[in-house]
């Protein structure tokens, strides 16, 4: 899909939106959640604490998003679940 085809079909990458989804609240204080800029569908994960967290969010304006159904937001645990799955798609 060309960057023609992208603009056509609507779709446009805002560098300006910010997007958090939150991941796991963990016990020890600490906030795991996926940042984003311009598009969700691309992002890191992050861990912070919370007050941390929250400065992060205000400082950045970002558009919080559904949190993380469980294991969503865990990429070793996506990772391992897709090598496991092309290990039993080879055999």
């Amino acid at each position: 899909m060309g960057q023609e085809d992208i603009v056509q079909a609507g779709i446009t990458f805002d560098p300006t939106r910010r997007y958090v989804r939150v991941c796991e609240q963990r016990p020890d204080g600490f906030i795991e959640f996926e940042f984003a800029i311009g598009d969700p569908a691309l992002c890191v994960e992050l861990m912070l604490p919370e007050s941390a967290f929250h400065e992060f969010c205000l400082a950045n304006a970002v558009i919080v998003l559904d949190p993380a159904t469980p294991g969503q937001g865990d990429w070793a645990a996506r990772m391992n679940s897709a090598s496991q799955q092309q290990i039993s798609d080879a055999g």
